[in-house]
């Protein structure tokens, strides 16, 4: 469950994007954080699951680590969470750290390139929200990572279809899994590994 303390940090982050959006900060400083409905949905998957795995790529000021984190809270899981940018790396830290979950989130400041390969395995769940022109190569790394009926979600497939359309055509082609792309907030792409 969302207990305050969780409520609370998530509402707080909700309002400064909101307030960031409002005053034209740049994208790049922005938290660029999902929308709520994306993250009640990235709650859902993860916390049915007893002692879930969950891999995030991408954890910016830590808005879905959080949603994450709270659901794998539930059946005894982790979220091994990485975020590259320094802009981010400590306002993550603290808002994991404020809404009571830095034992359940493994927070690793570095680039996704080096730490994926370097992760102990398996898991059951990849949330992949990081830099668009990445997500074939990081989709690569982290699919080495997971186990059998695991599940991969890639947000903006939709807002960013000029992008990612391909990155969504070739899932949805490749024999050994089965994807579909959910009108969902920025569009996801779940992906089930086999």
């Amino acid at each position: 469950m969302i207990d305050e303390r969780v409520a609370a940090v998530l509402e707080r982050l909700e309002r400064e994007d909101a307030e960031e959006r409002e005053r034209g900060v740049p994208p790049a400083e922005r938290s660029r954080q999902v929308a709520r409905t994306t993250g009640e949905f990235l709650f859902a998957l993860a916390a049915a699951h007893r002692q879930v795995s969950v891999l995030e790529i991408g954890g910016s000021r830590g808005y879905s680590t959080i949603w994450l984190a709270a659901a794998a809270r539930i059946g005894g899981g982790r979220v091994v969470s990485l975020e590259y940018d320094p802009r981010k790396l400590d306002a993550r830290r603290r808002n994991v750290e404020e809404a009571g979950l830095a034992e359940v989130a493994e927070l690793v400041d570095a680039d996704a390139f080096e730490a994926i390969p370097k992760l102990d395995g398996p898991f059951d769940l990849c949330f992949l929200d990081a830099e668009k022109d990445d997500y074939e190569r990081l989709f690569e790394l982290a699919r080495a990572k997971l186990r059998p009926g695991s599940v991969v979600v890639a947000d903006n497939v939709i807002s960013h279809q000029e992008t990612l359309g391909a990155y969504s055509e070739a899932r949805q082609a490749d024999p050994t899994l089965v994807s579909v792309t959910l009108p969902l907030d920025r569009g996801l792409e779940l992906s089930v590994v086999f």
